[in-house]
């Protein structure tokens, strides 16, 4: 079994940063890519950022230069660096792994963080 644990969401004023992490644990064997989607309400849920086994990031159009995604390995996590934050940002966030716990990769979920962007 593997479970992924995110941490980091809150309530920030517009302008301010938040940093999301998320921890994987269990029975694995190693990690490909790791990334962060988002859901507001009435939304679909969409792609923040990802990153790669190899370090290679790509990031949704509307959080260029203002979202960081990076990952440690030996810690099995993937972080977002979240700057300059508008209200638009406002979403449950989620992380997502492709995950081996030794023969093929299956992609797990973290239970979601609330990010809400508001004075």
């Amino acid at each position: 079994q593997v479970q992924l644990v995110e941490s980091g969401g809150g309530l920030v004023q517009p302008g301010g940063s938040l940093r999301l992490s998320c921890a994987a644990s269990g029975s694995i064997f190693s990690i490909n890519a790791m990334g962060w989607y988002r859901q507001a309400p009435g939304n679909q849920r969409e792609l923040v950022a990802v990153i790669t086994s190899g370090g290679s990031t790509n990031y949704a159009d509307s959080v260029k230069g203002r979202f960081t995604i990076s990952r440690d390995n030996a810690k099995n996590t993937v972080y977002l660096q979240m700057n300059s934050l508008k209200a638009e940002d406002t979403a449950v966030y989620y992380c997502k792994m492709a995950i081996s716990s030794g023969s093929y990769y299956q992609y797990q979920w973290g239970q979601g963080t609330q990010v809400t962007v508001s004075s």
